[in-house]
């Protein structure tokens, strides 16, 4: 790894500006952070480096941020330095996913020794990635946006083709659908995946400093401004910026984004300079941006210049036939993530979770895993009655027979040779139970021919 980099945190100036000094003489590339807010921009599935972090912070502290780098990517070693009195908590940080943990006080030749054998292992990681996507395997994209229904073909095809390009790009979908884990994806297998990845909600900034946040400004630009401040547009150069729900950006602010997209420039507030801007820009939508622009509520011209490259996210009522394997792949991610063991999710839960209606898409479908791994219900299923032996039998059998035929894509021969009976069983089965494996067929292919 060339490139590989240690992003240090620490709160403290003088410590940091030491421990970055005694790695860089180790021969590492080092970058400082005071906090852990623009560190998580940087993390995505092909950073090529590790994280080292003080575990006691103001703000995101290094539970908080190594929680959140592993939702990110879990193979990022984040190595944790704890105070005297922390070992404790270093120690539960440990089965939660950090890869180790330094004792202040500490020697630089304890914590390089540490970050060489976590480069060593991400390195590894990195380049196994690499080759299962050389060798045509299952590769992040998948592993990120899983499916075998045709939309979900569909998209990752179109991501491989748009992300390795500079393309900026409009993602539509319903809340909950992944738009944002496209917009990484995309980010990630691009040129641009060292480089910042900055996230901006539309919907959330304040009305009276949307620009400012934007674009930076000047000392006495508005009342309160006593110092210089990069905005969010200059602190993502060479990076890429997401522009979540872009809908929501106030009508006269669109047409100075629109100057931004054609000219790649900025000016901050309180000046006339004008500064190039190397960066993609990603837009996100839930709403249909041309009836918007019909309502008069989204520039014409705006919408057209960012709908050169469009990605479409299915709902999960477009792809039914991916919710039980969906489910299954969440609850093995909640099981790491919550420090459980791996566990056997009980068919007729899986049939339930396969009939229902997930109108928050994978967002809802995430929350009911959690709540099943932390035992806090049965992944979404409603309480019942108790019933009688033969009737629980029967729903267990006919959960197994229908994750089966899902899981399968409809094909009967493997089923019936994966569950041990023959033809003749399986089929006095699936009429026993109401198990119509033409109207499933028609399901799984169908979405993709809707799709194109």
């Amino acid at each position: 790894m060339n490139d590989a980099k240690i992003l240090l945190v620490d709160d403290e100036e003088e410590l940091r500006r030491s421990t970055a000094q005694a790695l860089e003489l180790s021969g590492f590339s080092v970058e400082t952070y005071s906090n852990g807010d623009h560190v998580l921009e940087l993390i995505g599935y092909s950073f090529p480096g590790v994280v080292v972090s003080d575990i006691r912070m103001p703000g995101i502290d290094g539970m908080t941020l190594m929680q959140k780098i592993r939702e990110l990517d879990p193979e990022v070693p984040v190595i944790l330095v704890t105070g005297h009195g922390d070992v404790q908590l270093a120690v539960k940080a440990m089965r939660e996913g950090a890869y180790d943990f330094i004792e202040k006080p500490f020697t630089p030749e304890m914590l390089a020794g540490v970050i060489r054998r976590a480069m060593e292992r991400r390195g590894l990681v990195l380049e196994n990635r690499l080759l299962k996507a050389v060798a045509g395997k299952r590769d992040d994209i998948e592993a990120r946006l899983p499916g075998r229904t045709q939309v979900m073909v569909d998209l990752r095809y179109r991501i491989r083709a748009i992300g390795a390009s500079d393309a900026d790009t409009l993602i539509v979908g319903e809340t909950g659908a992944g738009k944002e884990v496209v917009a990484r994806a995309l980010h990630d297998i691009s040129a641009r995946a060292s480089r910042p990845f900055i996230a901006i909600n539309c919907a959330a900034l304040p009305a009276n400093l949307i620009e400012s946040e934007l674009f930076g400004h000047e000392v006495g630009a508005f009342p309160g401004a006593v110092r210089p401040r990069y905005g969010k547009f200059e602190h993502g150069r060479g990076g890429t910026i997401l522009l979540d729900e872009i809908g929501s950006m106030p009508f006269d602010l669109q047409a100075k984004f629109l100057r931004v997209l054609q000219e790649r420039v900025i000016s901050r507030l309180g000046s006339n300079e004008v500064v190039a801007l190397d960066v993609r820009f990603i837009a996100t939508s839930k709403v249909d941006l041309e009836a918007e622009v019909a309502a008069g509520r989204f520039r014409a011209d705006l919408f057209y210049r960012l709908n050169v490259a469009t990605l479409h996210v299915p709902s999960l009522s477009q792809r039914r036939a991916d919710v039980p394997l969906l489910f299954l792949q969440l609850v093995r991610e909640a099981a790491a993530r919550y420090g459980r063991d791996e566990m056997a999710v009980p068919p007729d839960v899986i049939s339930d979770i396969a009939q229902r209606d997930w109108p928050g898409n994978v967002r809802e479908l995430r929350n009911a895993a959690d709540r099943l791994v932390l035992g806090l219900d049965n992944g979404g299923r409603q309480a019942e009655e108790a019933t009688g032996l033969a009737e629980r039998v029967a729903e267990f059998e006919r959960g197994v027979i229908a994750s089966a035929l899902v899981a399968h894509g409809g094909s009967l021969k493997p089923v019936y040779e994966s569950l041990g009976i023959s033809r003749k069983t399986l089929y006095e089965k699936m009429q026993k139970y109401g198990l119509d494996k033409k109207l499933l067929a028609t399901e799984i292919s169908g979405e993709g021919q809707r799709e194109a």
